[in-house]
């Protein structure tokens, strides 16, 4: 028995792996299949994308991120780099990043049994939804449901049988709008077309589902200053970079704050309840600001403000700061009245009516703020979730407690 050299048996076992990695991959979802070939190389999970179906193989590279994708692209096949390089073409966060390629495109001249029998080996390659009608300018006429095809005349046309005019994507539509727009369809697949209905790629229902589902899970967290490119599993040093600037950011307003704490020091040295109700009035006044925040911030993505006027939304938004914070201020007067009474303060009658003032005030300002903060940094092209939670926050804090301490001034010293 001749035995074989090193090297042949060390080249037979690595792709003995990789066909064991690639068939546990197959058998998992993308983003199950990502997280296993996280830790293999670049040119390892090449060749594992190699040998999966087309489909889901781009489904896989298009789920790792960005620059993990630029390093296993020279890798890959042929086939999958012009995909994802006409992929990168489109802006991102937008249809036209999510594109696959068409698999089962007919000319309007295919009949039924032709379609069936190039289906059966495409099928073999990949998994099939629908069937797409083209005319000789590649212009999308129609699609095929499988059921309906397996019902028909095997010698009918496709023509016949198709679904006209049928819905599609633009390459440039942003995601946002893409789901607005589906809906009330939830098909699993939408094809994409160019200005003349040309039929470019194929989107899966369930990706734009995706990146819809992480972007609004980003939200929370980058209205704190945490990218939403930042996981658990990220590096300490990266993780640091995405969140340090906005904490200077964060402390830079705060100073704001106190500066305008400062202004009245003497107010404070003179009434010293004063003191112990400024973090009521920020904190109520900042949550009542949140709640307008993030009702403004879902009416933007959800694209509700296309059909409701921005002046309505503020009108609306200052009486509710009106009602909220009267009858949250009816109860903390009440509190600074007791307190006053038991800590033997002058006039606790005249300080328990500048925390109603103060409160109702306050929060009127913070709902209107909570509405115009994120619609101006739209309008200035700024994503309002990025930093309008930091200028919220600046926003209630000095309105708040600036309006608590004048009023005190002005009526109680």
């Amino acid at each position: 028995m001749i035995e074989s050299p090193p090297a042949t048996t060390d080249i037979a076992a690595a792709a003995s792996a990789v066909c064991k990695l690639a068939a546990a991959v197959q058998r998992r979802a993308p983003m199950d299949a990502v997280d296993l070939l996280e830790s293999e190389n670049d040119e390892t999970v090449a060749h594992v994308l190699g040998l999966l179906p087309p489909t889901l193989a781009l489904k896989i590279l298009m789920r790792f991120p960005e620059h993990r994708r630029a390093a296993i692209v020279p890798e890959v096949d042929t086939q999958f780099r012009m995909q994802l390089t006409v992929n990168q073409g489109y802006p991102e966060e937008s249809v036209g990043r999510l594109m696959e390629p068409v698999g089962a495109v007919f000319g309007m001249g295919t009949t039924v049994r032709q379609a069936i029998e190039r289906i059966r080996e495409l099928a073999k390659e990949s998994l099939l939804t629908y069937a797409y009608v083209v005319d000789d300018e590649q212009r999308l006429q129609g699609v095929i449901v499988m059921r309906d095809l397996l019902l028909a005349e095997e010698d009918a046309l496709l023509i016949d049988i198709m679904v006209e005019n049928p819905f599609f994507f633009h390459p440039q539509t942003l995601i946002a709008e893409a789901m607005r727009a589906v809906v009330h369809r939830h098909y699993p697949v939408y094809p994409v077309c160019d200005d003349q209905h040309r039929l470019l790629g194929l989107v899966q229902g369930y990706m734009l589902f995706e990146e819809q589902a992480f972007e609004i899970s980003a939200q929370a967290g980058r209205m704190v200053g945490v990218d939403k490119e930042e996981h658990l599993s990220t590096a300490w040093p990266v993780s640091l970079r995405f969140r340090q600037p906005w904490l200077q950011i964060n402390l830079l307003t705060a100073f704001i704050a106190a500066a305008v704490v400062g202004t009245f020091e003497d107010t404070i040295s003179q009434v010293v309840v004063l003191a112990a109700f400024l973090p009521v009035l920020a904190g109520q006044s900042g949550n009542t600001g949140c709640q307008a925040l993030a009702i403004t911030l879902r009416g933007l993505t959800l694209g509700e403000f296309e059909n409701i006027p921005q002046r309505k939304i503020v009108i609306k938004e200052a009486l509710l700061g009106l009602l909220n914070g009267f009858l949250v201020g009816v109860v903390a007067a009440a509190a600074m009245y007791y307190y006053a009474s038991h800590s033997h303060a002058k006039n606790p009658i005249m300080l328990a009516l500048v925390v109603l003032l103060a409160m109702t005030s306050a929060c009127i300002a913070a709902c209107v703020t909570g509405v115009l903060i994120p619609l101006s940094l739209k309008r200035l092209g700024v994503d309002p979730a990025t930093s309008s939670s930091i200028f919220l926050t600046t926003a209630t804090d000095v309105t708040s407690m600036g309006l608590f301490l004048w009023l005190a001034k002005l009526l109680v010293l």
